[in-house]
């Protein structure tokens, strides 16, 4: 059993920048694969960004050269940057493995585009 913290989320301006940070509750991020997730409202739960142990990482479409994940071991933390933000990135942002466990599920941090 593992519990994930999301943290960093606010409100911010379009064009603005935020960083996340998710948590463990154990050492677990050198070993598999993490990943940000994000809920917007009436979407379903979309794959943000992913990242293997060896700092391979993918993105999706929407958010390719504006987010940047990495990840800490010796901190056992992920973090998500986010430059240039968007409205359309308005959501909760989870992480979770990759593929997510559904009982890591935490509470998520809510991100606020808007001017």
């Amino acid at each position: 059993q593992v519990q994930l913290v999301e943290s960093g989320g606010g409100l911010v301006q379009p064009g603005g920048s935020l960083r996340l940070s998710c948590a463990a509750s154990r050492n677990i991020f050198s070993i598999y694969d993490m990943a940000w997730y994000r809920q917007a409202p009436g979407k379903q739960r979309e794959l943000v960004a992913g990242i293997t142990p060896g700092s391979s990482a993918n993105y999706a479409d929407s958010v390719k050269a504006r987010f940047t994940i990495s990840r800490d071991n010796a901190k056992n933390t992920v973090y998500l940057q986010m430059n240039s933000l968007k409205p359309e990135d308005t959501a909760v942002y989870y992480c979770n493995l990759w593929p997510p466990r559904v009982d890591y599920w935490g509470q998520g941090t809510q991100v606020t585009v808007s001017s």
